[in-house]
């Protein structure tokens, strides 16, 4: 598939800010671009963004019903009651769970946690572990990243006697449950600074909020902020004000002191000894404390984060890795059938949207399979499979489409569902499923415009090859971390050529190392182009080309050197 690149355009109030910012700060004025178009305008805006700082995150008691939640969580430690945390078995649900168990185990001999089984119960609360309260005597349930949604549940909770404080980052519904308190900053009622938190987040508020009223130090808190890292990189939120911050430290805990369990998905994932950052997150740790609720429980990727040991943390990191690699397998496996379903549709390149549906296939990997798809052919995707009765689903999106809202408008034909704008979950009857089937790819043929399901590339700024050297390299680094609205910034140089020494790599010879050079740089800079051996024989021919690409730091026995990660070439016009 052809990608689009859009050349972003400063206008001149842009360019004029970035002058300022250049003439203040010392700093290369691409740099100080790329900070206007953050809407970071004065020098003081941009030392704070450049040094986050933790006195800046926002007071927890400005969100609805904090003063409830810790009321409750202050006398169930006062009256010793049995306390059950609750949580989600994806990434952000488990490192939710186990900062706030971590926080919590100091204070309390009466603490237990909880994960649903994702094939047994579903997402989110389930009568199966509200019963599990009751039977164990559990007076009070902390629910972390679910909940928002769920009424008749708390309602039966309440009957038996169990109180509910939920935490949860998800767009609620008009009605809230009636629970002891409810923290989302997304609630309409908020208004609590920053509504972007992840459910992990929402936790670490809680319990900030709780330091505060028992005038405990922050800084056994700080310590959990490794967590808070994690969620925000995997849940893929935005890496904006608070999240900024607690991100930011989250990995300086990471890199510098990690937990035993942590430290133990470093090792297997082969980044000890090197920087980690969101990217190492998103595409090696993640996946690892995911792989346990995808192909097992949850539950046991809590008890890794919870190691207190190397020996237990080395032990259950290991065995998280062999579901990893299972999970690889079978992911492949399926994406391959979805893919064979596809080709099968008559007409598939008008279709606008994506659903397919195997009853055989495994739960727990049917998101990355939708997100595969998604990527492939650029189009929101919804893959569906069976599970306790149910037909039951990922959809993941492409820009510009609200798939949340797309599925909302199919409440009345479904059981249950939820999610944000590019990522969503859902369950319905499958006498249902024609019908879902239909006015779903209605609403994706009404409101995608052909422009859409082209893949698109945009570009930050325009670089000479003699540009990218340490300091702008360096400049570039305090921008970090990146993620959704912080993205990694994309360069384009044009026409580059091969320095004579550019060859293919890889197992089947599908990647291009290259050394590049242009008209106004001699000294060649190293590049990596995966699974672009298609270009090979243009870049050998010696004649130029253009590359869009992001600026990477490659770190080998020892030795740290710049490399251009490619992510586009066009051998003719741009």
């Amino acid at each position: 598939m052809i990608n689009k690149w859009n050349f972003r355009t400063p206008s001149e109030e842009e360019l004029r800010k970035r002058d300022l910012l250049a003439a203040e700060l010392g700093l290369s004025p691409v740099i100080c671009l790329l900070l206007v178009q953050r809407g970071i305008t004065s020098p003081e805006e941009a030392k704070r963004f450049f040094k986050p700082n933790l006195n800046d995150l926002h007071d927890p008691f400005l969100m609805p019903d904090m003063d409830k939640a810790v009321k409750r969580l202050n006398k169930a430690l006062g009256n010793k009651e049995k306390i059950l945390i609750y949580g989600d078995y994806d990434v952000d649900g488990t490192t939710a769970v186990s900062l706030v168990y971590k926080y919590l185990r100091p204070y309390s001999s009466y603490l237990d946690f909880y994960i649903p089984d994702r094939y047994d119960e579903g997402y989110g609360i389930s009568y199966k572990g509200i019963d599990y309260a009751v039977e164990n005597g559990i007076s009070l349930v902390i629910s972390l990243d679910c909940g928002i949604k769920a009424i008749e549940k708390i309602e039966y909770a309440k009957q038996k006697g169990v109180d509910f404080i939920i935490c949860d980052h998800h767009m609620p519904d008009a009605t809230l449950p009636d629970a002891v308190a409810v923290l989302d900053a997304k609630r309409a009622d908020s208004q609590y600074p920053y509504e972007h938190l992840s459910g992990c987040g929402v936790g670490f508020k809680f319990m900030q909020a709780f330091a505060q009223s028992n005038n405990f130090p922050f800084t056994d808190l700080e310590k959990l902020l490794e967590l808070t890292a994690v969620s925000i990189a995997s849940d893929i939120v935005p890496i904006t004000g608070e999240n900024r911050i607690l991100a930011y430290y989250g990995l300086k805990q990471l890199n510098n002191n990690p937990s035993f369990g942590l430290k133990g998905i470093i090792d297997v994932c082969g980044l000890s000894g090197k920087e980690i950052t969101i990217s190492d997150i998103v595409f090696k740790i993640g996946p690892r404390i995911n792989a346990s609720g995808r192909m097992m429980n949850g539950k046991e990727a809590v008890e890794l984060l919870l190691s207190k040991d190397r020996a237990t943390a080395k032990e259950k990191s290991e065995s998280i890795n062999q579901y990893n690699e299972e999970r690889k397998e079978l992911d492949k496996k399926i994406t391959d059938e979805a893919n064979a379903i596809i080709e099968e549709v008559q007409h598939k390149e008008d279709r606008k949207a994506i659903v397919v549906y195997n009853p055989n296939w495994h739960k727990g990997v049917i998101g990355i399979v939708a997100s595969r798809l998604t990527e492939k052919y650029y189009r929101p995707a919804v893959v569906l499979t069976k599970s306790s009765g149910l037909i039951t689903g990922s959809a993941r999106s492409v820009m510009g489409f609200d798939i949340y809202k797309a599925i909302e408008s199919c409440r009345d034909l479904l059981e249950n569902f939820g999610g944000h704008t590019y990522a969503a979950g859902l369950s319905l009857k499958e006498e249902n499923l024609e019908a879902f089937t239909e006015r779903f790819q209605r609403i994706a043929a009404e409101e995608i415009i052909p422009e859409r399901m082209i893949p698109q590339i945009d570009i930050d700024a325009v670089l000479d090859l003699r540009e990218i050297n340490q300091k702008f390299v360096s400049d570039l680094k305090k921008m970090s971390p990146f993620g959704p609205e912080n993205q990694k910034p994309i360069f384009c140089s044009l026409d580059v050529k091969d320095y004579g020494t550019s060859k293919l790599v890889g197992k089947e010879l599908e990647h291009i190392k290259l050394e590049l050079i242009d008209g106004n740089s001699s000294t060649p800079i190293h590049a990596i182009a995966f699974g672009m051996h298609k270009h090979n024989e243009h870049i050998k021919s010696m004649k130029p080309f253009n590359i869009c690409y992001t600026i990477e730091e490659n770190t080998y026995n020892g030795n740290t050197s710049i490399q251009l990660m490619i992510k586009d070439i066009k051998s003719g016009g741009i």
